[in-house]
Formats: structure tokens, sequence, C-alpha cells
């Protein structure tokens, strides 16, 4: 009996200790400034574009309006994670046989050459971390390449990401759980990627807890806090320019692209090129018009934001039917297309929960900029 009393003890002892840990580590927080406006368009301006029974990731569209979407890795999708909507209904893209390929694919870019890239982040670094790209003009693979561990390790989330016209390609892992958050480069022409402002305070997450409709963002008790780091990022209209934000901070930052380029700098140099550009909301994705007008998605407030480069940050849209904006893209109709994704309807949620929380849904309103945004 006393033998068993002191195992129990010390099982309490490890667990207490362990669940401090945690909430030192991931948990805490303060609540974040409402940054929000009067929205600059109204509530009928927001149009539900498609409705799906499991919840979305990120979403591309093309310059000729073709969309495709993944179905978020943390829902554990049933089913086909790449598609495109096709007549009003979503099909496996490229094709269901390609389907098993994928493990967690999330990000989704369109670059000026008509190609479509993903990223898979393959379970948080625990599987293949891969990077695959199909010409639309014909729907075919035309680059396949999976990051070293070295590179994409256990932790690594790879989310966002950009291609430039060149091929060179900004990734942003937010490392959740690893919280080593880093900006990856890797050029597809030589396949040389690097790690770069890992841990930097531009990408790396303040200590904000995150509240969606009235609900703190938190799990297991309070001891997680979702505090995740960069995540959304975008390329410039001229290419010249970065713009990403962690989403767990108060700033929006730039950095040159010829710095990220630069293999002879030192990535510890890299710090002193980045430049805030401006205040934010806590978001998840951004998108870019023609402008250099950086579009923002509000995650706690249901809607979206605008900064502008003169650094004035304004409300565009804002409605209950936004649960969670996440990844966003403008079409060549002008439209601004987002994915709604309710993550905390699916994250570490049940099957039933994430029915329940069903559907989820594709929006788009026209923010009315001048000349064919983000292209």
């Amino acid at each position: 009996m006393r033998k068993l009393k002191i195992v129990a003890l010390t099982f309490l002892a490890v667990l207490v200790i362990l669940s401090v840990f945690i909430r030192i580590r991931y948990g805490g927080g303060e609540y974040y400034p409402n940054l929000s406006t009067e929205p600059l368009f109204p509530e009928d301006s927001l149009e539900i574009v498609f409705t799906y029974d499991q919840a979305f990731g990120n979403l591309a569209v093309s310059k000729d309006n073709r969309i495709f979407f993944t179905v978020h890795p943390e829902s554990r999708p049933e089913g086909d994670k790449l598609l495109e909507i096709v007549n009003g209904k979503a099909k496996a893209f490229p094709n269901e046989a390609f389907q098993d390929q994928f493990i967690t694919v999330l990000g989704t870019f369109i670059d000026k050459n008509n190609v479509l890239w993903t990223i898979d982040h393959g379970n948080h670094g625990l599987q293949t971390v891969r990077l695959l790209a199909f010409d639309l003009s014909t729907n075919e693979l035309v680059h396949d390449h999976t990051f070293s561990p070295e590179i994409a390790g256990i932790g690594s989330f790879y989310n966002d990401l950009q291609v430039s016209k060149e091929g060179m390609v900004y990734i942003a892992d937010l490392n959740l759980f690893g919280k080593n958050p880093a900006v990856v480069v890797y050029n597809s022409k030589t396949g040389e990627s690097r790690r770069l402002l890992e841990n930097d305070a531009s990408v790396y997450p303040q200590d904000w807890i995150i509240r969606n409709n009235n609900m703190d963002v938190t799990f297991f008790w309070g001891l997680f806090a979702l505090k995740p780091g960069i995540d959304g990022l975008v390329l410039s209209a001229n290419e010249n320019y970065l713009f990403y934000g962690a989403m767990a901070h108060d700033g929006l930052f730039r950095i040159k692209t010829e710095y990220l380029n630069n293999t002879s700098l030192l990535p510890k140099e890299l710090s002193r090129f980045v430049e805030q550009v401006g205040p934010k909301p806590l978001n998840d994705g951004l998108s870019i018009d023609t402008l250099n007008n950086v579009y923002i998605t509000d995650v706690e407030h249901n809607g979206i934001m605008r900064l502008s480069p003169d650094g004035k940050l304004i409300t565009l849209i804002k409605s209950n039917k936004i649960r969670w904006a996440d990844g966003a893209s403008f079409g060549g109709d002008g439209y601004l297309y987002f994915t709604d994704s309710a993550l905390p309807d699916q994250m570490l949620r049940s099957k039933s929960h994430m029915k329940s929380a069903a559907p989820y849904h594709i929006l788009r309103f026209n923010p009315k900029v001048a000349g064919i945004p983000g292209r």
C-alpha cells in the first residue's frame, strides 16, 4: 500500500510539473485591443461562393477565376484534400488517384506563370514535407520537392506560400508546437533551401490570447493558447518585397526579396533589413493588390481589414457569416475570395462537433481597386 501511495504521489507531482511547464510555454497572455473601424462596405456586399461539408483550409483563384482549395488538415479530412470547384461542385485535383500522395496539404498559391503551388507540412514535420506544383494549362505535375529534416524538422508547420515569376518560393513556417518559426526560402531552379529570420521578433508570436466569437481560443482548461508565429505572407506587385505577419503579433512587416535571395548573407544578418509597415489585427491569411494595399483577415472580429502603403488600417467588411477568415486570394474578376475555416470549430474537435458546425463557406467581395488586383 505504501509503494502504491508513493507511485500515486510521484505521478501527481510529475503531472503538476508538466502542467506548469505547458502553461508557461504555451498558455497565458493578454487580450488584444480592437483595431477595427466602421466597415467601408456594407454586409450585403459579401457573397457566399461555395459551401462544403468539411472545413476549408487555404484557396487560390486563377486569373481566369478557377478556384482551388484544400480541406484543412486540422479537421482530419475524409476523402479528397485538394479540390477545384467545377460547375458548382468540388472535384479532386488533379484527379482522384493523386489524393493519396497528400498527407496534410494546406497552402496554395498561383504564380504569374499560371502554375498552382501547394505545400504539405507532413503532419507537423513528422512525415514528408513536400512542395508540389501543377501547370494549370495542362493540370500536369511540373515540380516536386521534398524538404530535408534540417529545413523542415519535427514541429514545423509549413503554411502559406508565395512564388515569384522566377521561381523563388517563400514559405511561412509558423511552427506552432516547436515554437521555432521562420521564413523558408526555396530556389526551385537550384533546389537550394534556407531557413531565414528564425525566431526573429517579427516572425515570433507575442503573448496575446485570441478571442473568437466571444470565446478564448484556448485548450486543455487554458493550459494551451493558440499563439502561432508567422502565418500569412504576400509578395508585392513588383515582387521586390515580401510582406508577412505572425498571427499573434501586433505588427505587419516587410523585407526586400533581394536580401532573402542573397545566399552570401548569413541568416542572422537579415534582421536588420526587416521593416515594420504598420499595425494589424490578429490575423490568419493575407492578400495584396496592384497598389500594394495589404488585405488582412481579422480572426477576432469577423472581418477583413486593409493596410494601405501609408500605414492606414481600416475595416473593409464585417459579418457574422465570417467565423474565421483564413486563406485569401484575388481573382481575375477583381473580387477578393477567402475561406472561412471556422478554425475553433475544427482544431482538436471531435468529428461530430465539426459536422454539427457545417456547412463551411468560401466567400468573396469586391474591394474596388484600380487594375487587376494581385496580378
